[in-house]
């Protein structure tokens, strides 16, 4: 018999509260994880860029703090997780507190395991902040691209993965592409005013940074793509221990850059409704980032979150007027395509068995 898939949100225990389930085959929430990644990473863009431009009603004195946007993105991805297992166990609290005690209180290896992430992408961030200060933007740009490689790397390695060499090519022009598109706002700044390198960087440490961020970028995302697809806790709780140390971090975060900010103007400092969006975005784009790396991979999110940049920029242009198109973009748009055409005809591969949905029935 033809086995079928469905994601199955209440318990099956009771039919008394059984709902209607949703029918989706993985390949249809990889397509959908993409899709909605894709244009939430657009948005998120456009919005953060918007909600940080000083103006005449909001100057920069009284812009809100992003180090508390980030925070509250993590509370609120949480938040939505714990509502998503409240509803998968058909809106029973002692089915949903049964499971919460199960998987997150008598388990707490499994815990520890989501720490190791959470602090990676913490450091990838601290090591991004050097290499900005000991690089210029354009060496910065071009050099961060290595993440895609090396996430490629660690996909083989950590989860042999089988890549194609058409499919390291795409790669490879994936990483020319994305550089020649983030290397154009750049381009047309310096066309405008060039400056001189100031004499306090030291471009040594700042490729160090890069080289070192991108491989904290490429094995944390491979690390946790490993625990959800090989592991058995679901999609949201791994999404709750995840946001467990991101809170955390994020918390610590918040007062050790703007403490004092905190301390002096209030925690939702220069909070508005599009600000509230940002947050909701931020949060809707770590489901997201789960949903795709469980049904795909971290490289289809690659390919997914380097489309966006162009959307992003081409929407930039159009609703911001803060973003000229120059041969640089033309470019590295051509390559972007081409290489995500190329990746998806150079690997007609079947998806791998652990690529499992929430529940499995056979008809």
């Amino acid at each position: 018999m033809r086995a079928s898939y469905s994601v199955r949100f209440p318990s099956q225990k009771s039919k008394s509260r059984s709902m209607p389930s949703l029918a989706l085959h993985p390949r249809n929430l990889k397509v959908i994880g993409l899709v909605i990644l894709t244009l939430q990473t657009t948005a998120l863009v456009l919005l953060m860029r918007y909600t940080r431009l000083p103006s005449a009603t909001n100057p920069a004195s009284s812009l809100y703090l992003t180090s508390t946007a980030v925070f509250c993105a993590e509370v609120c991805k949480v938040v939505a997780c714990f509502w998503a297992v409240f509803v998968q166990n058909g809106n029973s609290l002692r089915a949903t507190s049964t499971e919460l005690q199960r998987e997150l209180f008598s388990a707490p290896l499994e815990l520890v395991k989501l720490g190791v992430p959470a602090g990676l992408y913490t450091l990838q961030n601290n090591l991004l902040y050097v290499a900005l200060s000991n690089l210029d933007a354009a060496t910065y740009q071009i050099t961060y691209q290595l993440k895609i490689l090396t996430t490629a790397v660690f996909m083989v390695v950590m989860l042999r993965k089988r890549i194609t060499i058409s499919q390291w090519i795409a790669l490879l022009i994936l990483v020319i592409g994305v550089a020649f598109v983030q290397l154009a706002p750049s381009a047309n700044a310096t066309a405008k005013t060039p400056k001189p390198l100031p004499a306090h960087q030291n471009t040594l440490i700042g490729l160090t940074a890069v080289i070192l961020a991108s491989l904290s970028s490429g094995f944390a995302g491979v690390y946790f793509e490993k625990l959800m697809k090989f592991t058995a806790p679901s999609i949201w709780i791994r999404n709750i221990q995840l946001g467990f140390w991101g809170s955390i971090l994020a918390f610590i975060g918040v007062f050790l850059t703007d403490g004092h900010v905190v301390m002096r103007d209030g925690f939702f400092r220069g909070y508005n409704l599009f600000v509230v969006i940002v947050v909701a975005l931020q949060s809707l784009g770590g489901l997201c980032v789960a949903v795709v790396i469980k049904y795909a991979d971290n490289i289809l999110k690659v390919f997914a979150t380097s489309i966006s940049i162009i959307f992003s920029c081409l929407a930039s242009y159009y609703l911001l007027n803060d973003f000229q198109p120059n041969w640089y973009f033309a470019i590295g748009t051509i390559a972007v395509l081409s290489a995500t055409a190329l990746y998806n005809l150079g690997g007609r591969e079947k998806p791998p068995p652990s690529e499992l949905p929430l529940t499995t029935s056979k008809d």
